[in-house]
């Protein structure tokens, strides 16, 4: 199931008895969760409300046959269990018996757990080719939680600011995902303090992202890259001071600007040599819309320029580490040498 038909069960009120939630997108997961968990009504910890976790899974069968005494049904909440990994050597005999007694278990009492349990299972990953991952979706819910591509992350900020009468088009949208990142917690954060700004019937401009977000370090080393490529000195080092009176590390600075050219180098090669950009930069879903930012800016720089650089930021982190620069003076010296 996609995470958007699991939303519209949940807004609708269907509760399911049998769940599988995994995957990198924490955020939604969780929120997800908090909608079952409130569907599911009045919790109490011991009673028909259960929580499991590795120390204590084999414990699960006991627990789903375990009367709610004075309740309906209970809520039990398997997270991070370690049933759902691949097998490996590595594995023990007693979590494979488990895995085999529980599928076993699900497949023969499907009803009473249907009748009596509202079962979730918590995982980080799973392995949808074993048995346990099958029967769960066989006769329950699975949904995985990728991280969403640009194109729904636009659509639940869109959404969020039209349940409070908040105007964003869709250009201003981009420009905020560019700024903020891509984590959902993050967005839904910034996002808020721009609503509460803008106030009902109100609109969010580009202006008053730049005033009010927290910008990802990032998305900084993107404006100061763009200073770079135009031979910009002066703005390029206001930026960088505007780093280091954040308080962002000097080492952390460093890494991050190492790490960026060393992308544009990628794409600089990629685009040369017309492999695709998108598997060279190894992007995620929803990092896709960097690779128009990235081809930009690989225009301002040769390949010579970008090994210079890249030369340049290894020699300043060996020189720093030994105590023969300051780090800040270091990368003032280097953005100066490139303009001059």
């Amino acid at each position: 199931m996609t995470i958007e038909n699991l939303e519209k069960e949940l807004n609708s009120k269907k509760l399911n008895s049998l769940y599988l939630l995994y995957g990198e997108e924490l955020f939604l997961l969780e929120s997800n969760l908090k909608k079952i968990k409130t569907l599911f009504g009045e919790c109490v910890k011991g009673i028909n409300y259960i929580m499991i976790d590795e120390q204590n899974i084999s414990e699960i069968i006991s627990d789903i046959e375990t009367p709610s005494f004075g309740y309906e049904k209970k809520l039990i909440i398997a997270r991070n269990t370690g049933l759902f990994g691949k097998d490996t050597k590595k594995k023990t005999g007693d979590i494979s018996k488990l895995k085999d007694k529980l599928t076993q278990y699900i497949d023969e009492n499907i009803k009473i757990i249907n009748e009596s349990v509202v079962l979730v299972f918590i995982e980080e990953e799973a392995d949808s080719k074993s048995e346990l991952y099958k029967t769960i979706e066989k006769n329950g819910t699975v949904c995985k939680f990728d991280f969403q591509k640009p194109i729904q992350i636009e659509q639940r900020i869109k959404a969020i600011c039209n349940g409070y009468k908040v105007q964003i088009d869709t250009q201003t949208i981009k420009y905020f995902i560019e700024c903020c990142g891509t984590n959902m917690q993050d967005l839904i954060n910034e996002i808020r303090k721009l609503i509460e700004y803008a106030g009902e019937n109100g609109t969010i401009k580009k202006e008053d992202i730049d005033k009010l977000s927290i910008k990802k370090l990032e998305s900084v080393i993107f404006d100061l890259t763009d200073n770079l490529g135009k031979k910009d000195i002066t703005s390029a080092l206001q930026v960088l001071k505007n780093l280091i009176y954040a308080k962002e590390p000097l080492a952390k600075i460093l890494v991050t600007l190492y790490n960026h050219f060393k992308k544009l180098y990628i794409t600089k090669m990629a685009l040369n040599t017309n492999k695709e950009l998108t598997s060279s930069l190894n992007l995620k879903p929803n990092q896709m819309f960097l690779t128009t930012k990235y081809k930009v800016q690989s225009k301002y720089f040769s390949e010579q320029d970008l090994r210079c650089i890249l030369q340049e930021l290894c020699d300043l982190d060996y020189n720093f580490k030994t105590g023969k620069i300051d780090l800040q003076v270091g990368l003032e010296t280097i953005l100066c040498r490139y303009c001059s």
